[in-house]
């Protein structure tokens, strides 16, 4: 619960502090864009974003790295992570307890970062948990939940890895920038992390293990200001997460 009452808190600061943004210079829009960004040019002659009343998009985008940085984590919170332990550890998957989990953890991280070199996964270590950040423009086409099969044989490593490191739990959390509704955000972003945890699944994978989860537009890690931080925040999440005893 402590987890959860964080993320919130961080969530209500970013919106409340990027809404007041959206009255100032910097190219800022607020709302629910339905279209792409105008073609706009910031001339040098605007008056300082301060003078403004407004942030910067440097101020804006250290910021949301900033709070993303407070919301990492699971999406499902603490309450549905201890519901797959104990349906784990009811299905005869060990847990693990102390220095295992870190040294278990440390194998997996390993495995993982020679298998995913090259791929355009990234792999990110946050305490025990680990996490794959999947670009869409690797998975999946613009605005669509169908798998690229161009990517099956990366989700195949990855698969074979959960096969081999099988006392962990795993979010698959879908992700969107802002432009389009909050509902069809929050759809797209569902339907892409269904769309991975099924594959992977089907590789032979305990069902009991997988949180599949979206967040829609709601849990930027760039500024959704440009199409580069636009490109960061399409992304689907896979995190591990070690059953503990």
């Amino acid at each position: 619960m402590k987890t959860q009452i964080k993320l919130a808190l961080a969530a209500a600061t970013m919106t409340a502090m990027l809404a007041g943004c959206a009255t100032g210079g910097g190219g800022y829009y607020g709302g629910q864009p339905q279209q792409p960004y105008p073609n706009q040019s910031y001339p040098n002659q605007n008056p300082p974003p301060q003078q403004q009343g407004g942030m910067s998009k440097t101020q804006k985008g250290a910021l949301i790295g900033a709070l993303a940085g407070v919301a990492a984590g699971l999406l499902s919170g603490d309450d549905a992570t201890e519901r797959r332990q104990r349906a784990l550890i009811g299905a005869g998957v060990g847990g693990l307890a102390g220095g295992a989990i870190g040294n278990y953890q440390d194998r997996q991280e390993r495995a993982l970062r020679e298998r995913m070199a090259g791929t355009g996964v990234d792999v990110v270590r946050n305490g025990d948990n680990i996490t794959l950040n999947m670009p869409s423009n690797i998975t999946f086409a613009f605005n669509s939940a169908n798998l690229d099969p161009q990517f099956y044989p990366v989700l195949d490593n990855v698969a074979g890895t959960l096969t081999e490191y099988n006392q962990t739990i795993v979010e698959v959390a879908g992700h969107t920038d802002s432009i389009g509704t909050d509902a069809v955000n929050q759809r797209l972003s569902e339907q892409r992390a269904a769309s991975v945890g099924n594959y992977l699944m089907s590789k032979g994978l305990m069902r009991d293990r997988f949180i599949l989860t979206g967040a829609g537009k709601t849990r930027p890690i760039a500024s959704n200001d440009t199409e580069a931080g636009r490109a960061q925040n399409r992304r689907v999440e896979i995190t591990l997460v070690p059953v503990r005893s």
